[in-house]
């Protein structure tokens, strides 16, 4: 009796462990702009997504072989990143571990990613991977130019009101706050643009404004 006891027990601890640690791997991401996705990326590229098979990632744990998601894609424009053309992005096997999930049957991406010491493009849900026909006109346009002339820029996020800005380099981002999304009218029709005077500034692009404070045109 006393050892199935302490069998059980032992038992117990080993899931509640598993639990815990499954826990802490578990995705988080903060909210983000497009344009911090754009900015804080190692490659952005138009691609065609046009098969995906399961390989190893060579490392070890438990015992067991990591494995991750290999997509093959066909680089159709590089908007930032290296003098190469990719023609495969790497990402988690799961999403709780912030795998990301894309159709294969020759969808076209907007893909944002990070390059590993290896040179492999890696995505992961706290990038940005959305069809390229979902995309504004605006966000579209400004990937060649508009996007980077705020990189030294700060979009703050406003997930409650009151919201503060710390300085005249900040652009605050109130999406959540007007409309309950993160990719609203800020997210879908502005871009945060270093200014002459050294201050940012939100500036729409194709769309008009809808709501009061977004005033400011193009210049």
């Amino acid at each position: 009796m006393t050892w199935r006891v302490s069998s059980c027990f032992v038992t117990l601890a080993v899931l509640f462990l598993w639990r815990v640690e499954e826990v802490a791997e578990a995705c988080s991401c903060a909210p983000a702009h497009p344009q911090q996705m754009v900015c804080s990326a190692d490659v952005v590229i138009r691609a065609k997504v046009v098969g995906a098979q399961e390989v190893d990632t060579g490392n070890i744990l438990y015992g067991h072989s990591i494995k991750e998601i290999k997509y093959d894609i066909k680089q159709i424009k590089m908007f930032k990143g290296p003098n190469q053309e990719f023609d495969a992005i790497y990402t988690a096997i799961t999403s709780s571990v912030c795998g990301v999930t894309l159709e294969t049957d020759g969808t076209e991406y907007l893909i944002t990613g990070e390059l590993n010491a290896e040179g492999k493009l890696h995505i992961s849900l706290c990038e940005f991977g959305m069809p390229w026909e979902d995309l504004s006109d605006t966000q579209k346009t400004s990937l060649i130019q508009r996007y980077e002339m705020g990189c030294e820029c700060k979009i703050i996020p406003c997930s409650s009101i009151p919201c503060t800005i710390s300085g005249p380099m900040d652009c605050l981002w109130t999406d959540w706050v007007v409309e309950r999304t993160v990719t609203g009218e800020q997210a879908k029709h502005y871009a945060c643009i270093k200014r002459s005077d050294d201050s940012c500034a939100w500036y729409r692009g194709a769309a008009p404004p809808k709501k009061d404070f977004l005033d400011t045109e193009d210049p």
